[in-house]
């Protein structure tokens, strides 16, 4: 599997999904030139970890969700509406921050969850 390909495959289709323009993203992003993020999308670019970790939280999915190559399977949770005409910036810090919150509630449900199947005590679960 190639990584970029599918990785900026998935950002595209986010981006989509959410209505938001590339110039949107870079903005998000601070990224000076919405070309970078169409290079992103094309695979063309290395994206650096830093930038794929806020990608994921803006659209409220793992960072290894965006590489997987049926993200339809890792994105049932993904819910977003709006109810304006235009999403600004400020909008989009919130919004990520929030999906940051329940990206770590759900990982934290998942990890009890495992706790409970294996039985092991509270005070042994590690982060």
């Amino acid at each position: 599997m190639e990584t970029m390909p599918v990785l900026g495959r998935n950002i595209l289709s986010l981006r989509k999904k959410l209505n938001l323009s590339q110039e949107d993203l870079a903005s998000f992003l601070e990224i000076q030139s919405r070309e970078i993020i169409s290079y992103y999308e094309n695979g063309t670019r290395n994206i650096p970890i830093e930038i794929a970790q806020r990608i994921s939280d803006l659209f409220g999915v793992e960072l290894y969700d965006l590489l997987s190559e049926d993200l339809s399977k890792n994105t049932a949770e993904l819910a977003f509406a709006f109810r304006a005409d235009e999403v600004k910036l400020e909008d989009l810090v919130i919004l990520s921050e929030f999906k940051k919150i329940v990206k770590n509630y759900l990982q934290i449900l998942r990890l009890e969850s495992k706790n409970e199947i294996t039985g092991l005590p509270d005070q042994e679960m590690c982060i």
